[in-house]
């Protein structure tokens, strides 16, 4: 009863129209009310409610996300984002299909930068949507690369859905950073070889070759971009920093970069900037302090127990509790955004992950992932429409050229699911 209290709740606040975090309260709200009912509780507290929503955006690692957002637009600002692009276009523009493969290539690398989709997604239509138009490329097959290139952003670290789950889940933020690399470069990889097998018969002339003093030239300009990721996750794995403490060293660092070496971000935009950054942020946190008022009351009601009970005939097997789980994800994905369902699902979740014994980081990595999936996925598909709006595309064409893609990262995520070790061994590695 109790659960269904809980979805009905939710769904039907969602359904006339209430934003997500409001009707998180609401939720939360109805629980907290049919407990005193049924005497779970001993009586409807307000203050209660008030006590968990402040406590859910008290928490020193989700300082991280501000300032991760905030290295974000310093480096779209900046220039840091236009020279990966260069960088790619130098070293793989000139093969059949060259710009997407600079696409993916740059994806890969910038989603080791900001670890936000939309941010990412972003920068690369913008730069990238006009100019395969004017080679010839299709221009939903074009903007459908381009946004499954976005979603490796919440995978490889920095990753900003990292840390929200980290601090939802209670598992290290730094494994799950380290634990992501193998799966990003893995779904950058399923992209590239998808795009290579449609762009096989393309007939458009592919960019002329860059002579290599000339591809040393853009490398070394492109270079202090590239020093970021290295700097945060050396300085993360030999603990010169925590994961909080890396966020405010990207925003240092691309906003020095950006502002007294390349010299493209100016005094006058840095209110813009740290607007922009701010307004992300106060929707982000704002969720994560309603969905903590949610989350504590499904502890309370013993929710996780009662979805525990449901897949109980699949707790023997590990691996088909994980395919069971993932396929939920995909299934509420659809209709919920990334962060609300991170939200959301990892109380109800983790729970049942830890009393089967299976490794907390690894089904970060994998729910972090299938949620990343998500943002490609209509209705709401955030990523998705991020593309629409840069190629001036509807939203069912840019589902038909992000199809193959989708498949091509679905096909990653059951991979993973039915080997973890491609997860668990390099993290291994990586952590001595």
């Amino acid at each position: 009863m109790t659960v269904s209290v809980f979805v009905f709740s939710l769904l039907g606040a969602m359904a006339i129209g209430m934003p997500i975090a409001y009707a998180l309260l609401v939720c939360g709200l109805a629980l907290m009310g049919f407990m005193a009912y049924t005497g779970a509780l001993p009586a409807f507290d307000s203050q209660i409610l008030a006590q968990r929503f402040v406590d859910g955006a008290d928490n020193f690692p989700l300082l991280a996300v501000p300032f991760f957002l905030l290295a974000g637009e310093f480096m779209n600002a900046g220039g840091l984002s236009r020279r990966i692009v260069n960088l790619a276009m130098a070293w793989v523009g000139h093969f059949r299909g060259g710009l997407g493969y600079v696409a993916v290539l740059a994806a890969v690398i910038m989603a080791s930068l900001s670890g936000s989709a939309v941010a990412d997604t972003a920068a690369l239509s913008a730069l990238l949507i006009p100019m395969m138009k004017q080679a010839g490329y299709q221009v939903n097959r074009s903007a459908g690369l381009i946004a499954a290139g976005g979603i490796i952003a919440p995978v490889i670290p920095p990753s900003i859905g990292m840390i929200i789950f980290g601090v939802a889940g209670n598992v290290s933020i730094t494994k799950l950073f380290l634990a992501g690399i193998v799966p990003g470069v893995l779904m950058g990889a399923a992209i590239g070889l998808t795009w290579w097998w449609l762009a096989r018969r393309e007939k458009i002339q592919p960019a002329p070759r860059v002579g290599m003093a000339e591809r040393l030239r853009i490398t070394w300009q492109g270079s202090l971009a590239l020093a970021l990721p290295v700097v945060i996750l050396g300085g993360m794995k030999f603990g010169v920093f925590t994961p909080t403490e890396a966020a405010v060293v990207a925003a240092v660092y691309s906003f020095v970069v950006g502002m007294f070496v390349y010299r493209e971000l100016k005094v006058r935009d840095l209110y813009g900037l740290v607007l922009a950054a701010g307004k992300t942020t106060a929707i982000v946190m704002f969720l994560v302090a309603a969905a903590m008022v949610s989350a504590w009351l499904i502890t309370v009601a013993n929710i996780p127990t009662e979805v525990a009970n449901l897949l109980e005939p699949f707790m023997g097997n590990k691996t088909m509790l994980m395919f069971v789980m993932m396929v939920i994800v995909v299934i509420v994905g659809t209709a919920l955004d990334f962060t609300p369902t991170v939200l959301i699902l990892t109380p109800v979740l983790m729970p049942v992950v830890l009393k089967a014994g299976i490794d907390p980081v690894y089904f970060g990595v994998m729910f972090i992932m299938n949620n990343a999936i998500g943002l490609i996925t209509p209705p709401v598909g955030t990523v998705l429409n991020v593309v629409c709006g840069v190629a001036k595309i509807t939203l069912d064409d840019a589902f038909k050229g992000v199809m193959p893609f989708f498949l091509a990262q679905l096909a990653v995520l059951f991979t993973l699911v039915m080997f973890p070790e491609i997860v668990l061994v390099p993290l291994k590695w990586l952590m001595r």
